[in-house]
């Protein structure tokens, strides 16, 4: 396949490269923001997210479009960060649509990123994507505008799939190796009332469930494991994972001053999310990882 990437050069992109390199017959294509040198099959191609340039002839002939560019909302939401978040998914997204549906061969498949976290804080519902109720803050409106923005485009020729994703855990990167970290060091208690829940993917699953989609039918799918776990439970297993017998507890008041302190937002860690992966289950997606307890198998 001749796979392009928008904004590959992160921890998703690489997960998803070394992925596709494992066939000799892929050849990956990555659009990034910095001018990095080609390497074996994978070859860098520099924009800027927001206007065409000379990529976009690559584009005639794609087999997979994914587009993964958006700025971190690790961070504190200014703002003038948040300005960013909205700009980095809108005017991407915006631009690659565009560009698609002028194409003589467009491709045949457009995976396009959002987030778990458009559905609202939910202890009670699990949020399918039939069920699943939307919310309204910050981070839920930017995931709304940033579909919206997708969905507002009719592009007859090419498969359009969404993919609402959850936190993506291994040992190779994102945030997990950071949870490790501090857990090792006694602060792996719970963190708030410890009630929320936390919704995943592992890094297999999250690769294998982009490439089962992309001969799937359009629409939107959540990306994560069936069983969600509560933060107070998540942590527990953890620490007996790792020999770690001092978990002190953050209270939610602890969380926020830590937040300004690293330049991040507590709502990251607080907000529960209760996550289904309805549509993938009915399609016949086979997780190699399917609760927290097989994931601990093999931590590092």
């Amino acid at each position: 396949m001749k796979i392009v990437i928008a904004g590959g050069t992160g921890y998703l992109g690489e997960l998803l490269i070394n992925h596709f390199l494992k066939d000799k017959k892929n050849s990956i294509y990555i659009l990034s923001r910095k001018q990095l040198i080609n390497t074996g099959r994978v070859s860098y191609l520099k924009w800027n997210g927001s206007t065409e340039g000379y990529w976009t002839n690559l584009l005639e002939g794609t087999d997979v479009l994914i587009n993964l560019t958006g700025k971190s909302v690790n961070c504190s939401y200014t703002e003038a960060n948040k300005a960013v978040i909205y700009s980095s998914r809108i005017d991407s997204t915006n631009l690659l649509c565009n560009v698609v549906q002028k194409l003589k061969f467009p491709p045949k498949v457009f995976i396009q990123s959002s987030s778990a976290t458009i559905y609202r804080h939910s202890e009670d519902l699990l949020m399918t994507e039939r069920k699943g109720e939307i919310g309204t803050d910050f981070s839920m409106d930017v995931c709304k505008k940033w579909e919206t923005t997708f969905n507002s485009f009719h592009l007859p020729k090419t498969t359009k799939i969404i993919t609402r994703t959850s936190i993506v855990m291994g040992n190779n990167g994102g945030a997990f190796p950071i949870i490790k970290r501090l857990t090792k060091f006694g602060f792996g208690g719970k963190q708030g009332n410890g009630n929320q829940f936390i919704s995943f993917i592992t890094e297999e699953d999250y690769v294998n469930a982009i490439e089962f989609l992309i001969d799937k039918e359009a629409g939107v799918y959540n990306l994560c494991v069936p069983n969600p776990i509560k933060n107070k439970d998540f942590q527990k297993k953890l620490r007996q994972k790792m020999n770690c017998f001092i978990g002190i507890p953050t209270p939610k008041f602890l969380l926020k001053i830590g937040g300004i302190i690293i330049g991040t937002e507590a709502e990251l860690i607080l907000k529960s999310r209760k996550v289904y992966p309805e549509k993938l289950l009915e399609k016949g997606f086979e997780f190699s990882t399917s609760n927290f307890d097989e994931f601990c198998s093999f931590v590092a």
